[in-house]
C-alpha cells in the first residue's frame, strides 16, 4: 500500500499513526495493497479555505476526502479487490485537538486524527453518514477499524466516540 503523510500544518503530529491506522483501515477493507492514498495535514486556515470552495460552508472542519479512481471493498471475499488511487483525505490538527478535549471521553489530538483516518478512508471508498442507517453502518465500522488497530498494537480502551459531525 503506498501511503504518503504530508505535514503542512506546522503542528507536530504523530505521522506514524496516521499512517499505520491508514494501512490498517485499508487492509480491513480489503483495498489493493498497490492501491495509492495521500493524506495532508493543514493548519485552519488552509482547512477554512478547502471547507469554502468544496463544501461552500464556512469556517475550518476536522477532515475532508477526496475521491479519486471511486474504489470499494470487494463485494464477496474471494473477488479480487481493484488496484488504484483511492484518493486524498485532508486533516486539521486544530479542529482535532479541540474535537478531541470536548469529547464525552476525552481524548487527545493524536487520538482524533487517527479517528479522522479512519472516517477519511471509510468516505473514500463511498460511505457517508446522512442518514441514521448510513451513520450507523459508517461509524460503527470506523469503531470496529480503530478498535482492532488498538488491539493490534497493544493499546487498552475503546475507541474514541465519534466526534464527526
Amino acid at each position: 500500500m503506498a501511503i504518503d503523510v504530508n505535514n503542512e500544518s506546522g503542528t507536530d503530529i504523530d505521522e506514524q499513526a496516521i499512517l499505520d491506522v491508514a494501512r490498517y483501515a485499508l487492509a480491513r477493507m480489503r483495498i489493493h495493497p498497490l492501491s495509492e492514498l495521500s493524506v495532508i495535514v493543514v493548519d485552519a486556515d488552509a482547512m477554512e479555505q478547502l471547507h469554502i470552495q468544496w463544501m461552500d460552508l464556512p469556517g475550518p472542519t476536522d477532515v475532508m476526502s477526496f475521491p479519486m479512481d471511486e474504489l470499494r471493498p470487494p463485494a464477496k471475499d474471494d473477488d479480487e479487490p481493484p488496484q488504484g488511487l483511492l484518493g486524498d483525505i485532508v486533516l486539521c490538527p486544530e479542529v482535532a485537538k479541540k474535537q478531541g478535549e470536548e469529547a464525552p471521553t476525552g481524548h487527545s489530538m493524536d487520538e482524533e486524527l487517527q479517528l479522522l483516518t479512519v472516517h477519511g478512508v471509510l468516505h473514500l471508498l463511498g460511505y457517508d453518514h446522512e442518514e441514521p442507517d448510513e451513520k450507523a453502518e459508517m461509524f460503527g465500522l470506523q469503531a470496529a477499524i480503530i478498535d482492532g488497530w488498538r488491539a493490534e498494537r497493544g493499546i487498552e480502551g475503546a475507541s474514541p466516540a465519534p466526534t464527526i459531525t
